[in-house]
């Protein structure tokens, strides 16, 4: 079955810095995403590209089900700091009931990484449960480790200041390191295929550098010599809690102290033969992104 064409697709968190690159692969697919936002002032730029802004709340059943209201598709995330008055778990059902109302073709689902267990805590199994009851078609995509994350205050700023790439990751792990840009095109791919309900894929990027070589790669494309830092799990919780506020770097840290402490971590990269014959895109290679991001790790004082 070929893609189809000239969706209405209705997309959650497409203010952020993850779901945003599907709004603009949308738009270039010639779909006509609708963005849920509490706030449309963060939408102003999708809206002058051509998306339209469906103010709305997560926790709010009614706002969804009028923002759903004509949509063929989602493209769904949960985002990672949600109001400190909002459920996950509530928040992920509403947005599936209100799909359910529209018996929308797809909902496609940006994971934000690999589906937690049960035991973890964490909202999302519970909510991908709900998923399978509804019957909706559905089509998740698990992601590893974003790229965009080298931009935040644990990573920049040393490459900056100290020409060190410093993350908490162990300095002999693969990371198939994957840009939020390849993760919006294949949601938007995957909103066009209903034909691949069911599916979930583990999406990486094609490389899986060490941390070392992930060091070299950063090294040639600015141009100077970077260094590997594995930070531990408490630098990266305390760099969370100084940005987003005390305790926002708890779930962080004891998830890398798992991934530090586990003899046989599973494996953060991932054969994408079959994911990208499937959702056909072309993917960003980590030169590529450094050097398109190379003015955030500019030298201090150059």
């Amino acid at each position: 079955m070929g893609a189809i064409q000239n969706l209405q697709v209705l997309v959650y968190g497409g203010t952020g810095s993850q779901a945003r690159p599907t709004v603009t692969h949308l738009l270039e697919r010639g779909h006509r995403p609708r963005v849920l936002t509490r706030d449309p002032r963060n939408a102003i730029e999708l809206e002058s590209a051509g998306a339209d802004v469906i103010i709305g709340d997560m926790s709010d059943p009614e706002s969804l089900r009028t923002a759903s209201e004509g949509a063929d598709a989602v493209a769904f995330l949960l985002p990672a700091f949600l109001d400190a008055s909002a459920d996950g778990e509530t928040c992920g059902r509403n947005a599936i009931d209100a799909a359910r109302e529209v018996n929308v073709s797809m909902f496609a689902w940006n994971v934000s990484g690999p589906l937690p267990d049960e035991a973890s805590g964490d909202p999302r199994p519970a909510i991908f449960h709900y998923l399978q009851e509804s019957k909706l078609p559905y089509l998740l995509l698990e992601p590893t480790t974003y790229m965009e994350n080298w931009l935040g205050p644990w990573t920049a700023p040393s490459v900056c200041r100290e020409d060190k790439l410093t993350y908490p990751v162990l300095a002999d792990r693969k990371i198939g390191w994957i840009a939020s840009d390849d993760i919006g095109a294949l949601a938007a791919a995957a909103v066009e295929r209903p034909e691949l309900a069911g599916k979930r894929y583990n999406v990486s990027g094609v490389e899986a550098p060490t941390g070392p070589e992930l060091a070299a790669i950063f090294s040639d494309a600015l141009g100077r010599n970077i260094g590997y830092c594995a930070m531990t799990p408490e630098e990266m919780g305390s760099v969370l809690d100084e940005a987003f506020g005390p305790g926002s770097g708890d779930r962080i840290a004891e998830m890398y102290r798992r991934e530090q402490q586990d003899p046989n971590p599973e494996p953060k990269y991932h054969d994408m033969t079959s994911v990208l014959r499937a959702l056909p895109v072309s993917m960003t290679s980590i030169h590529q992104w450094v050097t398109r991001h190379a003015d955030a790790f500019a030298k201090n004082g150059d």
